[in-house]
């Protein structure tokens, strides 16, 4: 039997704009957005694997979940949902082109999933190489070596790996998805170390967390901070080394910006840095109708 779940936010919130930081691509098994507006989710939690199914009403939004981690699922939700979050401490007073993004995509929320691998692993894959390789290969991966999705989820969705499963995909595997030495070298490691970056994640620590993560060969600061945004909902998370970074901040402070000058560039918006990318990002997205694509082997490093 499934169990539900009702949250109400304290504030305006896009349920579509809010997940759609987690969702890998349009062909995402782990992640489906359908039309009538509603959003299909797994996730592999310490109780085992859930499918989550989340529908959105004036004022409110249901969670309905199926598996043994149902429970654990629903007892997350707020965080998902950004509860934590609270836009309104932003203020892009004083820059036009921003308080005009955060009027257009209002109810975006910095989503916190609380899950790990489901972020950290996709973040690896997209290390030095086009965003659309990096999402296929994360769908024939998890399609391959996941375990279906509880519950009546729509056909073709499934759940990812725990740890132990993404140390045991074999060697012909990774070929096969076009996944290099180096990256399938750091998802073992990582997953060799899962129990520590799980503490962390209970602290809810961006800073031990990225120090936990830096310390395994092969991750460094650019999928610490894709990880942190998602996994612990920190809007001030900047994943400093993407090459289409510094374009997009010059496009908010009217100057050419080098990649060191980044973080510097978006000081007076601190603590929301990361949070004013995304919104750039959404922006871009939107006035261009697809994702940016982004140079193979010389977008991210580590």
């Amino acid at each position: 039997m499934p169990s539900s779940r009702t949250h109400r936010p304290d504030g305006p919130l896009d349920l579509r704009l809010t997940l759609s930081a987690l969702r890998r691509g349009a062909g995402d098994p782990t992640l489906r957005m359908v039309a009538d507006g509603s959003i299909w989710r797994t996730v592999r939690t310490p109780d085992g694997p859930a499918t989550l199914h989340l529908t959105a009403r004036p004022g409110e939004v249901t969670g309905t979940a199926w598996g043994p981690g149902a429970d654990r699922v629903l007892d997350t939700l707020p965080a998902l949902l950004g509860d934590h979050d609270d836009p309104r401490t932003f203020d892009p007073a004083g820059h036009l082109g921003l308080h005009r993004a955060a009027r257009a995509l209002h109810g975006l929320r910095m989503t916190r999933s609380l899950d790990l691998f489901g972020s950290l692993v996709p973040a690896v894959l997209e290390q030095r190489v086009v965003t659309v390789d990096a999402q296929a290969a994360w769908s024939f991966l998890v399609r391959r070596h996941g375990s279906p999705a509880p519950g009546p989820a729509p056909e073709g969705m499934r759940v990812a790996p725990d740890p132990a499963g993404w140390r045991e995909v074999p060697v012909w595997d990774w070929r096969r998805a076009g996944v290099d030495d180096a990256r399938t070298g750091a998802i073992r490691r990582v997953a060799s170390v899962a129990a520590k970056l799980e503490q962390a994640v209970e602290l809810g620590s961006t800073a031990e967390l990225t120090r936990r993560m830096c310390v395994v060969p092969g991750i460094g600061p650019w999928t610490a901070a894709e990880v942190a945004r998602r996994v612990l909902g920190d809007p001030d998370a900047v994943s400093v080394g993407d090459l289409h970074l510094p374009r997009l901040v010059a496009a908010a402070v009217g100057h050419r910006v080098e990649q060191h000058e980044v973080l510097d560039a978006l000081g007076p918006w601190a603590p929301h840095r990361g949070r004013v990318v995304r919104l750039l990002e959404l922006v871009e997205h939107r006035t261009t109708g697809r994702d940016r694509p982004r140079p193979r082997r010389a977008a991210r490093f580590g």
